[in-house]
């Protein structure tokens, strides 16, 4: 006969219920209590009493898994692809062991934007103390300089950091579709500078000090029995309460808290510091955005608190399935009419790629990124969006033309 862990975990406290029962009225706290215990008692959580440790590899290797040469993680003795149920029934390690994965990923794209890419790592806020909080962006080293095009690259909310679209994609599938590299290869090929924004990285974690509360009982005028009876329920509080740590957290996992990096505490605010420490003080004349998900919502943002600089600089916004909502955000009439002229949205749809897709919204025109995965819509419409910027860029220099033809003869007019 099998006895589950709940079964004898909680076998000890049926029988300790049933003696308090058979016990006194002066029993009654402890059976207060023990029913206040079996009522918070989580079943999954009990389980976690029998999970490995959560430490898990700080490399690649050490999880036994490479990036082969199209771009695919595997694993370095099958060849086969990541596997998220390494354990059976234990589903919050396997989502531990994902996420330190994860972490790894990271920071090997952010080694890919230096080395293969050649774009430096710029710590901001530019004017950090040396103890304060910090992020950081990517640029080319054209980046400002460059007096023809800039591409600004956005990615979407989450655990995804500078580089990436979807961490998904990386592990599940392939490098191209899950990051931007594809997107800054491209672009320097055709002159473009280059800006990888970082909006998620908005504070760093620390471990949250331990309170050490001294007790009052010495300095008070109380009576001694008063005082004897109030720490002896303090220390029956902290013992029931330490029972109940050792079967929710058994782990032991850290408190961390969260200091925020100044002035880039959100996407949003990360937007506009970027803008204008970098991108407003850039030579470009032609500014072109790239931004997925939850970046549309932030370039949004931006254009609502920056709208007269945005519209002089920039030239053309491709946005891939953008959460933004000019209602909710309040965009003005002004703003709204010149993201028709200027955007476009690729959005999830299983109609083939650039097929035009009706919009509830009266903003930028909508098309369709030729699949109805969300997270793969940047890649899909990858080569749309460069034509696109082409054609957004021609069509700002033809109107330009007839303008400095005038200038040109007014000028020689003058000279006469």
């Amino acid at each position: 006969m099998s006895i589950s862990l709940s079964s004898l975990i909680l076998l000890p406290i049926g029988i300790s219920m049933a003696q308090i029962q058979q016990g006194g009225p002066d029993e009654k706290e402890k059976t207060t209590a023990l029913k206040d215990l079996l009522s918070r008692i989580d079943l999954d959580e009990l389980m976690k009493k029998d999970e490995p440790p959560l430490d898990f590899p700080d490399t690649l290797e050490g999880f036994e898994y490479a990036f082969n040469e199209k771009g695919q993680l595997r694993h370095i003795k099958t060849g086969e692809p990541f596997v998220f149920n390494y354990r059976e029934d234990l589903h919050r390690w396997n989502q531990k062991r994902y996420e330190a994965l994860g972490e790894i990923i990271t920071k090997y794209v952010y080694e890919l934007l230096e080395k293969d890419c050649n774009l430096k790592k710029i710590s901001i806020p530019v004017d950090a103390t040396e103890s304060e909080p910090k992020s950081f962006i990517f640029m080319s080293e054209d980046a400002l300089t460059n007096p023809q095009k800039l591409m600004v690259l956005i990615h979407g909310s989450g655990v995804v950091r500078a580089g990436q679209w979807a961490r998904r994609l990386i592990i599940n599938e392939d490098l191209d579709s899950g990051t931007q590299i594809p997107f800054i290869k491209r672009a320097v090929d055709e002159g473009y500078g280059v800006i990888v924004l970082n909006p998620n990285e908005n504070y760093i974690e620390v471990e949250k000090p331990k309170i050490h509360v001294q007790s009052s009982s010495d300095s008070s005028d109380e009576p001694a029995e008063k005082r004897e009876r109030k720490d002896k329920v303090s220390k029956e509080t902290k013992k029931r309460r330490d029972f109940y740590e050792k079967y929710r957290n058994p782990q032991r996992e850290k408190e961390m808290m969260q200091l925020y990096i100044r002035e880039n505490g959100s996407p949003e605010e990360h937007a506009i510091y970027v803008w204008d420490h970098f991108i407003a003080q850039s030579a470009a004349e032609n500014v072109f955005f790239v931004a997925h998900s939850y970046g549309g919502l932030a370039f949004v943002e931006l254009m609502i608190q920056r709208e007269a600089d945005v519209k002089s600089k920039v030239t053309a916004v491709a946005l891939t399935d953008s959460v933004h909502n000019v209602w909710h955000q309040e965009a003005g009439k002004t703003i709204r009419e010149w993201m028709r002229e200027n955007c476009c949205n690729w959005v999830s749809s299983s109609e083939p790629l650039d097929t035009s897709v009706e919009s509830m919204l009266p903003d930028c025109p909508r098309v369709s990124a030729g699949t109805d995965r969300h997270e793969l819509t940047s890649w899909k419409s990858f080569p749309s969006i460069f034509k696109f910027f082409t054609e957004a860029s021609e069509a700002k220099t033809s109107s330009l033309k007839p303008a400095l033809t005038r200038r040109s003869h007014r000028i020689k007019h003058e000279e006469l």
